[in-house]
């Protein structure tokens, strides 16, 4: 049986994310193929438990250490329970964030090295990388513009921290990109979301019609 493929969608705080991601995986059912979307931290209930501890908006937070080891615990269960076996099953995984949200967030804006987030997945994962990783950089003012809307009601730990930590974040996204042109492809988030999803869908060419 052919492997599935493996696409990951990155970005900062707003940036669509998960309405693209959705959008994709509409689009590939659309063409008789087999997906599973799914998402980071999260995906099977023992990652999903992680993320209400890693996310949740009581307490004082973690150390960015402590952070890091939790996002790697539920990306191991995540990777060993869904992710591999749908791929080794045919089906498309579409999955919002994977390890290079560890290493902007835990390693560059964190103040870990990207070894050591690295090293992490290697001994959870197995190193586990995506076909393609689709970033979706927006500026800081469409950011912050959609941020305003999206967290009314009040932002995840993660999510509101300070303007320095997530402009390291995007920082770190984009040497990422410029690092490993083969599987990153940059999408310009500012537009439209049906011009966006157009973006997207030309990053992948060698769908099915």
């Amino acid at each position: 049986m052919t492997m599935g493929k493996f696409i990951v969608f990155e970005g900062g705080e707003g940036a669509g994310k998960s309405t693209q991601a959705r959008l994709l995986a509409d689009a590939l059912r659309a063409r008789g193929l087999d997906v599973v979307q799914t998402r980071e931290p999260g995906g099977t209930p023992g990652a999903e438990a992680i993320r209400a501890l890693l996310l949740g908006l009581d307490g004082q937070g973690w150390q960015p250490r402590a952070e890091a080891l939790l996002f790697a615990a539920a990306r191991s269960d995540h990777v060993e329970r869904l992710i591999r076996p749908a791929l080794a099953a045919g089906k498309w995984v579409i999955c919002d964030r994977f390890v290079d949200s560890s290493r902007a967030y835990q390693g560059e804006a964190g103040g870990l090295s990207d070894t050591e987030i690295l090293d992490l997945h290697r001994i959870g994962s197995g190193g586990l990388l995506p076909d393609k990783t689709l970033l979706i950089a927006i500026s800081p003012a469409e950011a912050d513009r959609r941020l305003a809307l999206r967290d009314a009601d009040g932002a995840d730990r993660i999510g509101g921290r300070d303007a320095d930590y997530h402009a390291a974040v995007a920082a770190a996204f984009a040497r990422f990109a410029a690092a490993e042109p083969a599987r990153f492809v940059t999408i310009d988030g500012d537009g439209e979301i049906d011009a966006i999803h157009a973006q997207v869908m030309a990053a992948l060419p060698d769908l099915p019609a």
